[in-house]
C-alpha cells in the first residue's frame, strides 16, 4: 500500500476510485466500504485511493473542541487501512486555508487535478467546501464536466457507520471489549512509547511497561484491569493491563501501564502495541499492598487463562 502524506508528492493514479473520509476505527461498517472501492478499482482495471485528513477537521474548525475521543491514531489508521486491502491511502494535511475553499474549488482542485477520478463513491450526506455547501448533487452535476462517475453509497451503508462508530465508543467506555471488538471487526489497540514510572510494580513482584500515548484525542477505554497481547520487535507477548491511577499508591495522575508476562528486558524509549482482548475487573483501591497483590496473582491465573483461549 503506498500511503501519501504530502499533495505535492502525489504519484498519477490508473483509474482512481477514491473515496473520503475520517474512517475513524476503520471499524466493519468501514470495511464494507473498502471492499466496494475495492471491486470498483478492479472491475475498472485501476486502485483504490482512501483520502483521510490529519489532523481530524475538528481540530482544526473548532481547536478548543476536547469532547474528540478517536479510536485510532494516524499510524493505527494507515495500518489497519493496509490489513484491510487498499491500494493507496493520502494523508492530507487539513488547515484552515483548505476549509476554505468553494465547493466547486473543491471539486477542480482537489478531486479531479490531484486524483483524476474514474469513480468518486460518496454518500448521500457528505458535504465539503465553504460552509459546506457542496454535497453529492453538486458532484453530479460536474461529473460530464471532468469525466468521472459518481457511486452513492447506500443510506443504510452510512447509517451502519455512523452507529458503529457511537457503539464502539460506548463499549471501551463501559469496558465492554466483546461488543467493541465485535464491531470493530478486530481488537481495540492502544500504542506508544514505554516511559519510566513510579516503579511501584516492580516494588510488589510485577513490574510495568508504562505507555505514553502521544495523541491526547485517543480513547482511553474504562479504568481497570485488562488481559492484552503485547506486540514489541516482532514478537507477541501476554499481559496484564492496569488503566487508572493507582489508588493503593496514592496515585493522582490516569496511567497505562502493562505487566508483559514471561518478559524481563529493558524496552524504557521503545514503542509497543497493545491490543485488549478482555475486560477483568474495575481498579480498586485496597486497604494494603498485601490485598493488592493477592489480587494481582488471581487476575495473572484468569489472564493467563483467558489468552490461552
Amino acid at each position: 500500500m503506498l500511503v501519501i502524506k504530502d499533495l505535492a508528492q502525489l504519484p498519477k493514479f490508473k483509474n482512481a476510485v477514491i473515496t473520503v473520509g475520517t474512517f475513524d476505527g476503520v471499524h466493519k461498517g468501514h470495511q464494507q466500504l473498502i471492499k466496494r472501492i475495492n471491486e470498483l478499482a478492479k472491475k475498472s482495471n485501476g486502485e483504490s485511493v482512501i483520502i483521510t485528513f490529519n489532523p481530524h477537521p475538528r481540530l482544526v474548525i473548532n481547536p478548543n473542541d476536547s469532547n474528540l475521543q478517536l479510536l485510532n491514531t494516524a499510524e493505527e489508521k494507515i495500518a489497519l487501512l493496509e490489513k484491510y486491502g487498499v491500494h493507496n491511502v493520502v494523508m492530507v494535511p487539513f488547515s484552515r486555508n483548505f476549509s476554505e475553499q468553494t465547493a466547486e474549488e473543491y471539486i477542480e482542485y482537489f478531486l479531479v487535478r490531484n486524483f483524476n477520478p474514474k469513480y468518486i463513491v460518496i454518500g448521500y450526506d457528505h458535504k465539503f467546501g465553504k460552509n459546506r455547501t457542496g454535497d453529492i448533487n453538486l458532484l453530479k452535476q460536474m461529473k460530464h464536466h471532468f469525466g468521472y462517475e459518481i457511486e452513492e453509497i447506500q443510506k443504510e451503508t452510512l447509517e451502519a457507520i455512523t452507529i458503529s462508530s457511537t457503539k464502539i465508543r460506548h463499549a471501551l467506555q463501559e469496558g465492554n471489549l466483546t461488543v467493541a471488538n465485535e464491531l470493530l471487526g478486530h481488537n481495540y489497540t492502544l500504542e506508544g512509547l514505554v516511559m519510566k514510572g513510579k516503579q511501584n510494580g516492580r516494588k510488589i513482584g510485577y513490574p510495568t511497561a508504562n505507555l505514553s500515548i502521544a495523541d491526547t484525542h485517543k480513547l482511553i477505554p474504562r479504568k481497570g484491569i485488562y488481559a492484552v497481547r503485547v506486540h514489541h520487535a516482532e514478537n507477541v507477548y501476554g499481559g496484564m493491563l492496569s488503566i487508572g491511577f493507582n489508588p493503593t499508591f496514592g496515585g493522582k495522575k490516569l496511567t497505562v501501564e502493562v505487566n508483559i508476562l514471561n518478559f524481563n528486558q529493558d524496552i524504557y524509549g521503545e514503542k509497543i502495541k497493545l491490543e485488549l482482548i478482555e475486560y477483568i475487573r474495575d481498579e480498586k483501591m485496597f486497604e494494603n499492598v498485601q490485598e493488592l497483590i493477592r489480587a494481582i496473582d488471581n487476575d495473572k491465573l484468569k489472564i493467563e487463562k483467558i489468552l490461552l483461549q
